[in-house]
């Protein structure tokens, strides 16, 4: 075999390992979820990972209630560091079981995006 066909082969490899770490299950995950914990009730967000931005892509809650966004297992690389630039909000979630908190104030609409500005979405606080 030719040394340009390996590095053809291997490249191919490369591209095909990178999409399905980046892509990864892309499973359906829920919006907006009542949560509890010990200190009170908090609106649940879950993002998963689809077509290169975050999924749900569009995010819904109330302002003055908090808030915590977890990132599933389909969420990897630089899409973990979650940022919510306009909120001062930015947090690398290195597991599935990280999670921001925080409580809006403001009724508005809020860009988010991973720590490059690549994956994005939309936070819409009512």
């Amino acid at each position: 075999m030719k040394k340009g066909t390996i590095y053809i082969i291997l490249a191919f490899a490369v591209i095909i390992i990178a999409g399905y770490m980046l892509l990864g299950k892309s499973s359906g995950t829920s919006n907006s979820l009542i949560g509890n914990s010990q200190g009170g009730d908090f609106q649940k967000i879950v993002l998963g990972i689809k077509n290169y931005n975050y999924y749900p892509n569009t995010v819904t809650v109330k302002a003055n209630e908090p808030v915590r966004i977890y990132l599933d297992e389909s969420v990897v690389g630089c899409y973990r560091g979650f940022t919510i630039k306009s909120l001062g909000i930015a947090k690398y979630l290195k597991t599935p079981n990280d999670y921001i908190e925080f409580t809006p104030t403001e009724p508005g609409t809020y860009g988010f995006a991973c720590s490059m500005g690549m994956g994005k979405g939309t936070l819409i606080v009512e």
